[in-house]
C-alpha cells in the first residue's frame, strides 16, 4: 500500500494538495463557497488571532525570593534531591537542578544529582508552547507568602488543623469541639485569608473556598454526588476512600527518605468499603489518582441530563426547532473543550511551578517546623505557626511536628506552586460556565446518608448551577490541601489561572462558528461578569 504524506506548509495552509502533487479531486465545496476561498477564509481567520496574540502584553515573573533569602535553598522546593540529615538539600546538587531551569535543557535536567530513584516531573513542560488561547507564560501569577511571613504561617497552620479534622465528616462540622477550636484559632491568625463572615472564620465557613457558590449548601458539589449518565449505565459516585485515622509521613526517618527520593515503604492504605464523599480524608482519596479532567467530564454529563433548560441563553440553538446543536454549541464540542482546557492550564501552572516559583511543598516546611521546635535547628518560622494549637496537638499524637499526609509518597515530585489540580479546575469549570446557565437551580439536589452508602433528597437554600460549578472547582482544589500536599495561596491563585486559560481559548474559537452567534457570557470566579464576542 503506498503511504501518504501531508507537508507541514499544506497542512497549514490548507492547500488541499498531497504529498504526491496531484491536487484533490471532486465537486463544488457545498454551503456555497469555493475550495479558494475557504482556503482563504481559513488563512485570515488564523491570521488574524495569531496577530492579537502577537501584540499582548507578556507580565514580568515574580517571585516571593524565599530561593535566595535563606541559606543554602532550605526554603524552595528539592525534593529527590540529595538532602543532609536534616532534611536540607545540598547546596551544590540544588544549583545544578537551578543550571538546567535556566537552560531548559533535557540532558541537562538529566544531569542534575539525586537522592533516591523517584523522578522530577516534567520540568520541561514549563517551556511548551500552546496553539489556542494565550501563550502558557503571559499570566500573571503573584507571588505566594514568603517562608517568614504571617502569611505562610496561617497557611501552614491551616493545613495542621485540616489534618487533625480530615475524618470529620463535613455534615458534623456545626457540634464538633475540634472545628470550633480550629476556626477561633485560625480567625486569630493575622496574615491567612481563609472564608470568614463578619471577619470571622466559623463552622460554617472552615476549609471552605473564597467563592459565592462555596458558602451555599453542603461543603461538597452536587456534581461529586449526583449520579453520572455515562452512556446507557448511570454511575454512582462511591468512591474508594483511604483508611480513617491512618497518616504518614509522621517519622522524621520515613519523611527524610521521601525528601531524597525514596519510594515509601508501605502503599497507602483503603477503607473496606466504599462510599459517597463525606470527610476531608475522602476528598483527599478522590484526588489522588483521578485522571486530569475526571470531575469535570463527570460535570458536563451531568449537565447534559439537566435538558435544554440548563442550557446558556446565548447557544444559539437554544429555541432552534429544526436544528439541533452537536459538533457546534452540543455535547462533543463541550466534552472536547473540558479535556482541551484541562492541559493548556497544566502547561501554564507548570511554566509557574518551575520556571518561577519552586515553592517548597507543606511536607518538607514542616520538616523545618520539627527541626526549629526540637533544637535541631534555627529557621526564621512566624510564631503564627510555632505557637499554633495545632501544630502542639499533632506532636502529642505522633510524637514529631511533622504534617500528617494522607498519600503514604507525600507531594508529588514538582513544586508546590502553582497548583496542578487547582488550575485544571478553573480552566474546566470555566468551560462549563460558557456553555450553562449559572443562575438555574440544580435540579433534584442530594445528600449522602449518615454512613455514606446512599443519597437522599437536599431540602436546604437553593443550589444553582454557577454556585455548584464553583464549588466543584473548590472541592477538587482544596482536596489536595486536605492532603496535605498544597496551600491555600496554590489553589485561590491556580484557579484564576487556569480560569484565564480558557477565556483565552474561547476567544480563539469565536470567529470559527458559522452560527450568528452573540458570544459567550458566564460569571468568573471573582462574581463579575464576562463577554467574548469576535468579529
Amino acid at each position: 500500500m503506498a503511504q501518504i504524506t501531508i507537508s507541514r506548509r499544506g497542512l497549514l495552509l490548507g492547500a488541499g494538495v498531497l504529498a504526491t502533487g496531484s491536487p484533490c479531486q471532486g465537486t463544488a465545496a457545498p454551503f456555497g463557497h469555493s475550495f479558494d476561498l475557504r482556503r482563504l477564509k481559513v488563512y485570515q481567520l488564523r491570521e488574524r488571532r495569531a496577530s492579537y496574540h502577537a501584540v499582548q502584553p507578556f507580565p514580568a515573573p515574580l517571585n516571593n525570593g524565599d530561593e535566595t533569602r535563606f541559606p543554602n535553598y532550605l526554603a524552595a522546593f528539592s525534593k529527590t534531591l540529595p538532602h543532609n540529615d536534616l532534611g536540607e538539600p545540598d547546596k551544590a546538587s540544588y544549583e545544578a537542578f537551578l543550571k538546567a531551569v535556566e537552560s531548559g535543557r533535557l540532558e541537562d535536567f538529566e544531569m542534575v544529582p539525586s537522592g533516591g530513584p523517584a523522578k522530577l516531573v516534567n520540568p520541561l513542560a514549563a517551556s511548551a508552547f500552546e496553539m489556542e488561547g494565550a501563550d502558557p507564560q503571559q499570566f500573571f501569577c503573584p507571588p505566594p507568602a514568603a517562608f517568614d511571613s504571617a502569611g505562610f504561617a496561617g497557611e501552614m497552620a491551616e493545613l495542621y488543623w485540616q489534618s487533625l479534622t480530615r475524618d470529620i465528616a463535613f455534615s458534623d462540622y456545626a457540634s464538633s469541639n475540634l472545628i470550633r477550636e480550629a476556626a477561633e484559632e485560625l480567625s486569630e491568625l493575622s496574615g491567612f485569608p481563609g472564608s470568614r463572615i463578619a471577619g470571622k472564620i466559623t463552622p460554617d465557613t472552615i476549609f471552605r473556598g473564597p467563592m459565592m457558590g462555596d458558602s451555599t449548601g453542603p461543603y461538597i458539589s452536587q456534581f461529586l454526588w449526583k449520579d453520572i449518565p455515562y452512556g446507557t449505565t448511570p454511575l454512582a459516585q462511591i468512591y474508594r476512600t483511604a483508611e480513617s485515622g491512618v497518616d504518614y509521613l509522621t517519622v522524621f526517618g520515613e519523611w527524610l527518605n521521601l525528601q531524597r527520593g525514596i519510594p515509601p515503604s508501605a502503599p497507602m492504605r483503603f477503607a473496606p468499603a466504599r462510599r459517597y464523599i463525606m470527610t476531608g480524608r475522602d476528598l483527599a482519596a478522590y484526588v489522588w489518582l483521578d485522571f486530569s479532567f475526571q470531575a469535570f467530564l463527570n460535570a458536563a454529563l451531568v449537565l447534559n441530563s439537566f435538558g435544554g433548560a440548563a442550557i446558556e441563553e446565548s447557544n444559539p440553538y437554544r429555541t432552534l426547532k429544526r436544528q439541533a446543536a452537536f459538533a457546534t454549541f452540543g455535547g462533543p464540542m463541550i466534552l472536547d473543550l473540558v479535556a482541551r482546557a484541562a492541559n493548556a492550564a497544566l502547561r501554564s501552572i507548570w511554566y509557574q511551578k518551575w520556571a518561577i516559583h519552586r515553592r517548597i511543598r507543606p511536607e518538607a516546611a514542616a520538616g523545618r517546623l520539627h527541626n526549629l521546635k526540637t533544637g535541631k535547628a534555627a529557621y526564621p518560622l512566624h510564631k503564627d505557626l510555632t505557637e499554633s494549637q495545632a501544630v502542639d496537638m499533632t506532636f502529642r499524637n505522633n510524637g514529631t511536628f511533622l504534617l500528617p499526609q494522607v498519600y503514604s509518597e507525600g507531594s508529588p515530585v514538582h513544586p508546590s506552586f502553582a497548583a496542578g489540580h487547582a488550575g485544571i479546575a478553573g480552566a474546566c469549570v470555566t468551560m462549563l460556565k460558557a456553555f450553562f446557565q449559572g443562575s438555574v437551580e440544580v435540579p433534584n439536589p442530594v445528600l449522602p446518608i449518615l454512613d455514606g452508602s446512599a443519597l437522599l433528597p437536599y431540602s436546604g437554600p437553593p443550589l444553582t448551577i454557577g454556585g455548584e460549578l464553583d464549588k466543584l472547582a473548590s472541592n477538587v482544589s482544596i482536596g489536595r490541601h486536605w492532603a496535605g500536599i498544597h496551600y491555600w495561596s496554590d489553589g485561590v491563585e491556580s484557579m484564576k489561572i487556569g480560569e484565564q486559560v480558557a477565556i483565552g481559548i474561547l476567544g480563539d474559537l469565536i470567529d470559527s462558528f458559522p452560527e450568528e452567534f452573540g458570544g459567550f457570557r458566564f460569571t468568573r470566579f471573582d462574581g463579575t461578569r464576562v463577554s467574548i464576542t469576535g468579529r
